[in-house]
């Protein structure tokens, strides 16, 4: 009995090592915490404040708030409504969602449920793609559509989505197919479907995970692309949000830094909201797609 006292005593008052440890590694994880939410503050701050106060501040926070910069963009940013640019972009990221998710996912059942002459080659030549550096294909897919006259257009945007270029996606979904077991196929067999029908009415469903998790990340990489849109459109009527804020930098030779900034806090809100609303399927995507197989 003394003994069993001893240790409920040890585990009420606890083990001064342990809290140390546990003290040293919360205070870790809040300066870290505090070094990666730095710069959103810093952002928010400084859409608060006066341009000219912007630049060389030292202040986080401004001592006297101000909201002229998102009344500019009411305005438009030259003379193109901001609605545009936020068209714009859900317009590209809603297209690259829906070609990831029907190419790469047609290219995943291919590779995880049919067999065929080939394929484990195939396959391994896909997954060296994601090693390929972009910057080597830029030039050749560059003139490959100016030739095309579709320079200035969403076509190069959009073209490779429906393509199943992105191998990381296919990867994630061949992964998560090849978790399922077979024998559903061969029970739609029995009942005489083809493997579009086993496709679209077995594998997909139980796929939902793996799909989301696709659709969270390429919405997201696709809003926040920059160099795509830079490199093929040249009418700002055209350009996406990313692209948009450079025209508080271009115009009249006139940085206005508080709009800009302004508007990169606007352009986090679809961002950050998708991403909370789809949360719990990103997480459950991520770890059944990526231990199986």
């Amino acid at each position: 009995m003394t003994l069993l006292a001893t240790r409920r005593a040890r585990s009420r008052t606890g083990n001064p090592r342990a809290t140390a440890r546990s003290l040293g590694w919360h205070l870790g994880a809040l300066a870290l915490l505090a070094v990666v939410l730095y710069p959103v503050v810093w952002v928010l701050g400084a859409s608060l404040k006066p341009g000219k106060d912007i630049v060389g501040s030292l202040e986080l926070l401004p001592t006297k708030p101000i909201t002229d910069n998102y009344r500019s963009l009411a305005e438009g940013i030259a003379d193109i409504p901001l609605w545009t640019f936020f068209q714009n972009s859900l317009v590209l990221a809603l297209g690259s969602v829906g070609g990831v998710l029907v190419s790469c996912s047609l290219a995943a059942y291919a590779f995880a449920r049919i067999r065929f002459a080939g394929r484990n080659v195939m396959f391994a030549l896909m997954i060296s793609t994601l090693l390929l550096p972009v910057h080597v294909l830029l030039i050749p897919q560059y003139i490959v559509f100016q030739k095309l006259e579709l320079v200035n257009t969403y076509v190069p945007l959009l073209l490779g989505k429906y393509l199943a270029v992105d191998a990381f996606f296919v990867f994630l979904m061949v992964q998560f197919m090849r978790g399922l077991p077979r024998e559903l196929d061969e029970a739609a067999r029995i009942d005489g479907c083809g493997h579009l029908r086993i496709f679209w009415s077995i594998v997909l469903p139980l796929c939902r995970p793996a799909l989301i998790t696709s659709a969270i990340f390429t919405f997201i990489w696709t809003w926040n692309d920059f160099m795509g849109p830079l490199i093929y459109l040249n009418d700002p009527q055209k350009y996406p949000v990313a692209l948009g804020m450079k025209l508080f930098i271009d115009q009249d030779t006139l940085a206005d830094y508080g709009g800009m900034i302004a508007m990169s806090v606007l352009a986090l809100l679809p961002v950050l909201l998708f991403f909370l609303a789809f949360q719990r399927f990103l997480v459950d995507g991520a770890t059944t797609s990526g231990l199986k197989g």
